[in-house]
């Protein structure tokens, strides 16, 4: 039997790669509208503190793990998996072409493991219009959906949870830290068309906490990143968990996100620096999980959801 040639695709948002490309990139991100000077200056200034944003690296190296963990069983298939970005480079229709130059068939991964028809179409718009281009009707593109729960995923992300508890805190506190398990805050408008997304997180935190085994008046799950748009946005925010976890006496926090996986603003600058801040503003000692990256359960989950997409 010939061996079958599978395209894989890792997509996620980008990010500028240099504080130059910070208006084109966030131009790019609202559809081309301009962004207003002001936030401009303060995004330059973000991705300044934090040294630029790694995601475009590390989505790379997943990509990368993710092919050596596709192929190392051998079988009939032989896999190729690159990373491509919806408003940065290198872009998804810049890559498409050579992750697709010899497949058979192809999948799309959005790198959010919580699928929303609407809040994802764009990426399966963006890679069925770059296929499309490649005059090659007859090759099949498939586009994962929701893996909220899938076993691994759980697994990789409460291990990220058990590792932080062990390392950063000592003995006799890590037992009775509050874990706060954080999801990228959305527009009001925009969930009450699509519930089931704001669901989906909240039971991958739910699992999460499951899988670690934390009580239940131990873990919560709350928002971050709230845009900066006058409409009203998702609550409650980290922010505003800080003074009620320091009134009931309170003196540590354990950050944990459930939807991001890799290090990038985020992570780096709305949680290590931002929630960070918040925590010692009201007297209480903060640490974050290490975000999932290159972790070898999370490139094994990725590698379940590729094969179920097939």
């Amino acid at each position: 039997m010939a061996e079958k040639h599978i395209g894989v695709l890792l997509m996620t948002y980008g990010s500028p790669s240099t504080l130059d490309e910070v208006p084109e990139y966030m131009r790019n991100v609202r559809g081309g509208r301009e962004p207003e000077p002001d936030l401009v200056v303060e995004f330059r200034r973000r991705y300044d503190l934090i040294g630029g944003s790694p995601l475009v690296r590390i989505t790379r190296e997943q990509a990368a793990a993710l092919q050596g963990e596709l192929n190392k069983d051998g079988g009939d298939a032989h896999y190729r998996v690159d990373a491509g970005m919806r408003f940065s480079r290198p872009f998804i229709s810049e890559v498409m072409p050579e992750v697709a130059s010899n497949a058979d068939e192809l999948v799309g991964i959005v790198m959010s493991p919580q699928f929303s028809p609407i809040i994802m179409g764009g990426y399966v718009r963006t890679i069925n219009e770059a296929a499309a281009q490649l005059g090659r009707p007859e090759m099949p593109v498939r586009v994962a959906g929701d893996w909220h729960l899938q076993p691994l995923f759980i697994q990789a992300l409460a291990e990220r949870v058990r590792q932080a508890l062990d390392e950063k805190f000592a003995p006799e506190e890590r037992d009775q830290v509050p874990v706060l398990l954080t999801a990228h805050s959305m527009p009001k408008r925009v969930i009450e068309n699509e519930p089931n997304y704001i669901n989906n997180l909240k039971e991958t935190a739910a699992a999460v906490a499951k899988e670690v085994g934390l009580a239940d008046d131990r873990w919560m799950f709350c928002y971050q990143s709230a845009g900066h748009t006058p409409e009203e946005w998702l609550k409650p925010d980290f922010a505003d968990i800080m003074p009620e976890l320091e009134a009931a006496g309170r003196k540590h926090v354990l950050i944990a996100p459930v939807q991001f996986l890799a290090d990038h603003l985020e992570i780096l600058y709305d949680i290590e620096v931002g929630a960070r801040e918040q925590a010692e503003e009201h007297n209480i000692h903060f640490a974050r999980i290490e975000s999932l990256n290159t972790s070898p359960l999370f490139i094994k989950a990725l590698a379940q959801v590729v094969r179920e997409t097939l």
